[in-house]
């Protein structure tokens, strides 16, 4: 998701340079001497509109769990392949990968089979698992740009040349919009608290955590509004039609209830997650990238997160790290509540959100821990963004 806004630190940085570069939420490029500067990759619709020539879309890519990759496999190798024969095609004269690092060291070490220097950005989270894969980012990688503190020691610490350039979204502003008119625009009751739902960016992530979610929308009742923001992998479509299902099923366990979507509250799909986030007065977040934007937001919210059963057998032996949410990790503590796998039901979020709701200290040390959260995410030198000082070392690759 950080691709779009490393193109354009990439041509701010580069002036009179030209460069070709990127890969959206995995991006892949080439910085090459022409007259003008040109990307491609793969990515998704930001990518394309910041000028990247996408040649695998994303969402081909967007998988999450052991078992689901399996399925997939075929698919993505496809892709894959795609992308290298375009990279053949090219001849970049450096790549830039970012995240998704299942796919992407597998680039990177074609990549470097061609004598071509790789940059990964947004570097793969081996502190937390499978902690020996990080000998291919020593293999197969010049540069790593890492996005959380504590990130650069870890890697320097096992031989890779790792540089702390701050976290992307570190620098995102509160929304403009009021609450009044976003309400307006949203059809939402003023007079209410509302309470932020992201259940996930990937299809599968969404159908196994948001049941859980709407049936504590559906305890928690009709004095709260639920906004649910739309993520630009998904479609609304999609969205609602799970939560119809839901809906039905509720009206089918109770057929007394004549209004099933009433239990359920007010559901409204929204298109962007900060503005939701922003004006909400809580949140619940499924692990990812999303509890990193309600923590810039100030927002209190709580972490939940499911995978298969054998997804989440396989994978927990193998974690090394104390805390899921990633807020947790940054302040070496508990500062929002994690509801993992069978943690995760209706009931223990409402508990949990009853707990930072209401005014007290709770809700207050929630929100002064998630400041404390947020200021980390800077890099301390200076206020230059993650993409700008991301930009000035890839370019430092090819001078």
């Amino acid at each position: 998701m950080y691709g779009a806004e490393l193109i354009e630190a990439l041509r701010a940085r580069a002036g009179e340079k030209t460069l070709q570069s990127s890969r959206g939420p995995s991006t892949h490029g080439r910085i090459a001497r022409a007259s003008a500067i040109s990307f491609f990759g793969a990515g998704g619709e930001r990518m394309r509109a910041a000028g990247c020539d996408i040649v695998v879309d994303a969402k081909d890519l967007a998988v999450v769990g052991i078992t689901e990759i399996v399925s997939r496999l075929p698919k993505i190798l496809a892709r894959y392949k795609k992308l290298i024969r375009a990279a053949d095609e090219r001849h970049p004269d450096v790549a830039v990968v970012i995240d998704s690092p299942a796919f992407n060291w597998r680039v990177a070490r074609q990549m470097r089979k061609r004598g071509i220097p790789v940059v990964y950005y947004v570097c793969p989270q081996f502190w937390a698992w499978r902690q020996g894969r990080v000998k291919l980012l020593r293999k197969y990688v010049n540069k790593a740009l890492v996005i959380f503190p504590f990130e650069e020691k870890f890697y320097r610490d096992r031989g890779v040349d790792a540089t702390f350039v701050g976290h992307p979204l570190a620098d995102l502003s509160a929304p403009s919009i009021s609450r009044e008119a976003y309400g307006a625009e949203h059809g939402l009751n003023l007079a209410k608290f509302w309470i932020t739902i992201m259940p996930g960016s990937r299809r599968k992530e969404v159908r196994m955590n948001l049941p859980a979610i709407l049936e504590a929308a559906n305890r928690l009742g009709s004095g709260y509004e639920f906004l649910l923001p739309v993520a630009r992998t998904l479609d609304s479509a999609f969205v609602q039609g799970l939560i119809e299902t839901r809906q039905a099923a509720s009206l089918q366990r109770d057929p007394g209830v004549r209004h099933a979507g009433i239990r359920l509250g007010s559901i409204h799909l929204v298109p962007e997650a900060l503005p939701a986030l922003f004006h909400a007065r809580a949140a619940i977040v499924a692990s990812g990238t999303a509890t990193v934007e309600a923590a810039i937001m100030g927002t209190p919210f709580i972490m939940v997160y499911r995978v298969s059963p054998l997804t989440y057998a396989l994978g927990k032996p193998r974690v090394k790290v104390a805390h899921f949410a990633m807020v947790n990790l940054i302040a070496g503590e508990e500062v929002v509540p994690e509801l993992v796998q069978n943690k995760f039901t209706a009931e223990n979020i409402v508990a949990e959100l009853k707990k930072i709701i209401p005014d007290g200290e709770p809700r207050t040390d929630m929100i002064t821990k998630l400041a404390r959260v947020k200021a980390s995410l800077k890099h301390e030198s200076d206020q230059t963004p993650a993409a700008e000082r991301a930009a000035e070392i890839i370019l430092e690759a090819v001078s």
